[in-house]
């Protein structure tokens, strides 16, 4: 049994969105406009944005700004600007909520991929909300989807090592933002089905009540780096997609997961609920058949792809926080993956 006294709990998690509402209706009549006239093939693709199982999403720009280029220089600008107001925002309702305020906090974990800083992201937030000078600072670059879940873990793993300290894990991405206008492939046209912004926190301690994280695991697949990923080019960050994401999900994750459950002596049939990110509506279903779960079991995950998109890493505290708000006992399993091509998966205990 984990010591009590040295086990991470989530003592609150909160999601905040940007302000621009999208449709994904006018999405697609936007991306007509975009590639139809380049694209010879757009025709065939189109049907991507009815598949994809959204209605709606959020960005931090509003619609017509993506009908025209955007340098690479701007476009990073603003995310920078707006990811650290919306970690802000979003740590802000988690302290909250957990009746805490940022001079309770010991360290900052922040995810984000979706584009650059230096200093980083939860530096700049230490300036913006003048935060106490000898805060420990870790951001978390380059995982992609995965960094949702693996995120979650270092930060566990840090509060198992200090017990005594609170952390605030912070996870953010603006997805929209690196829409290269100039890119007509057809990655990057499911990429404009799919993908949205959003931010998350939660905060992490051993101190304090809520569902704890007594397990991790990873598992990086070999020669799979061409799945997923970024393309860094002249114009920016080239989305990298691969077609077999889903069938890799399929027969693969559930000797992993099967694995790393009987690392914690439970099955499948131990799981109270799975928290998955929801990637896409055909990775939602190879994830049900690859664990054998009745048709619409992961109704949490289609939920939050219909209302708010792929938000990439941080779109699984989205499932996370609506998991949460009204929870049944028992183990949670929750489960992403990301560039690598690698899958995440923790292990949550609800009380």
């Amino acid at each position: 049994m984990p010591d009590k006294n040295r086990t991470a709990k989530i003592i609150s998690v909160a999601t905040v969105v940007p302000k621009y509402k999208i449709s994904q209706d006018d999405v697609e009549k936007l991306a007509a406009r975009v590639f139809g006239a380049s694209m010879g093939d757009f025709s065939r693709l189109a049907p991507v944005y009815g598949n994809a199982a959204i209605k709606t999403r959020y960005s931090c720009v509003p619609l017509e700004w993506y009908e025209n280029p955007c340098p690479f220089s701007e476009r990073n600008r603003l995310y920078q600007e707006n990811a650290v107001n919306l970690l802000a925002e979003a740590g802000q309702k988690a302290l909250v909520r957990a009746n805490l305020t940022f001079d309770d906090i010991d360290g900052l974990v922040v995810v984000s991929s979706s584009g650059i800083s230096t200093p980083s992201l939860d530096a700049l937030l230490m300036e913006k909300l003048h935060l106490k000078r000898n805060m420990e600072r870790l951001p978390i670059f380059g995982l992609g989807c995965v960094g949702g879940v693996v995120g979650l873990a270092r930060t566990a793993q840090l509060a198992r090592g200090a017990p005594d300290k609170r952390y605030l894990y912070m996870v953010v991405e603006l997805c929209g933002l690196d829409f290269i206008h100039s890119d007509h492939t057809k990655s990057n046209v499911v990429a404009t089905a799919l993908f949205a912004d959003g931010a998350a926190a939660a905060v992490i301690s051993c101190k304090g009540d809520g569902a704890a994280i007594v397990g991790w695991s990873e598992h990086t697949w070999p020669d799979s780096l061409g799945v997923m990923g970024w393309d860094v080019s002249e114009e920016g960050l080239r989305v990298i997609f691969s077609q077999d994401i889903p069938s890799i999900v399929r027969k693969y994750m559930r000797q992993i997961v099967d694995k790393f459950l009987a690392s914690q002596k439970l099955e499948i049939k131990d799981i109270a609920e799975f928290l998955c990110h929801p990637g896409g509506a055909k990775v939602v279903d190879a994830i049900e058949a690859a664990l054998d779960l009745p048709p619409n079991h992961l109704h949490r995950a289609r939920a939050i792809l219909r209302d708010y998109g792929n938000m990439s890493a941080a779109t699984v505290m989205f499932v996370l926080e609506a998991g949460l708000n009204s929870p049944c006992p028992g183990n949670y399993l929750m489960s992403s993956f990301g560039p690598g091509f690698t899958a995440g998966l923790i292990l949550l205990q609800v009380p």
